[in-house]
């Protein structure tokens, strides 16, 4: 591993600028991919970006691969992804918070757009849209058939990966931990609403990632037309049966 590929660890607080955060449970097929991703877009921010992988039940090599990047490490054995991702905001000590999934990669530009949105004072933060690794007719129609209700409740957002000051993330006490799913899209509808509370935006990073299609690979592409009761829990956002099958208990995911 060069040292131009290992990330931060164990120094001051005035010396982090982006704080990176991954939930990963059983993450050796992806993690890797992510974390080469984020060294490239680190590269204009040479000893300033730290990785936390929040290692969630993991009985595979994702602690491994994650310590040979000099990722900060916890184990975390909460199935949710509101606590998971905000014990991993509770380290960080970067004044910019970035969350990420462990099967998406981000572009090589990304810290830097993020840096240029915040330093303008026109966004509170926001998140990013992109690319899946592969498309299909399916995987249109299951899309759609989740965004559009949760467009209806949420408004217009975007989701993938979030950025904002650790400050307003603070503010609006991270992630919303009574929720199971769909806690992304409480968290940008919150983050906008303090934004406009302060003059802000939220934002739209571009073409900023790319992710994985494994729940598609898994469970097929037409997966949510013939699964209209896993639409209806990401609209409640807590049931724990469909939680446990969506995240939680399946290794496929």
């Amino acid at each position: 591993m060069s040292e131009s590929k290992r990330f931060i660890k164990d120094v001051p607080v005035r010396d982090v600028k982006f704080s990176v955060i991954i939930p990963a449970h059983n993450e050796e097929k992806y993690l890797g991919e992510c974390l080469e991703s984020i060294a490239k877009a680190a590269q204009p921010y040479k000893n300033q970006v730290e990785v936390i992988v929040v290692l969630n039940r993991c009985t595979d090599k994702t602690e491994e691969i994650a310590k040979s990047y000099n990722c900060v490490t916890l184990e975390n054995y909460d199935k949710n992804l509101s606590k998971i991702r905000n014990a991993g905001a509770a380290l960080a000590k970067g004044e910019i918070l970035i969350t990420i999934d462990a099967d998406t990669r981000m572009t090589e530009h990304l810290l830097s757009v993020v840096e240029k949105h915040l330093a303008s004072n026109q966004y509170i933060g926001g998140g990013v849209n992109g690319n899946l690794e592969r498309i299909s007719i399916g995987i249109v129609v299951s899309t759609m058939l989740l965004i559009v209700p949760l467009l209806f409740k949420y408004g217009f957002i975007s989701v993938g990966i979030f950025w904002c000051y650790k400050k307003d993330f603070q503010a609006i006490k991270g992630f919303n931990e009574n929720m199971l799913m769909a806690e992304d899209a409480d968290f940008a509808k919150r983050l906008k609403q303090w934004g406009k509370k302060n003059g802000k935006k939220y934002g739209t990073i571009k073409n900023g990632m790319i992710t994985s299609c494994r729940r598609f690979d898994h469970y097929g592409d037409w997966v949510l037309l013939k699964r209209p009761d896993m639409i209806l829990a990401y609209l409640k956002g807590n049931n724990h049966k469909a939680a446990n099958e969506a995240y939680y208990e399946d290794q496929a995911r």
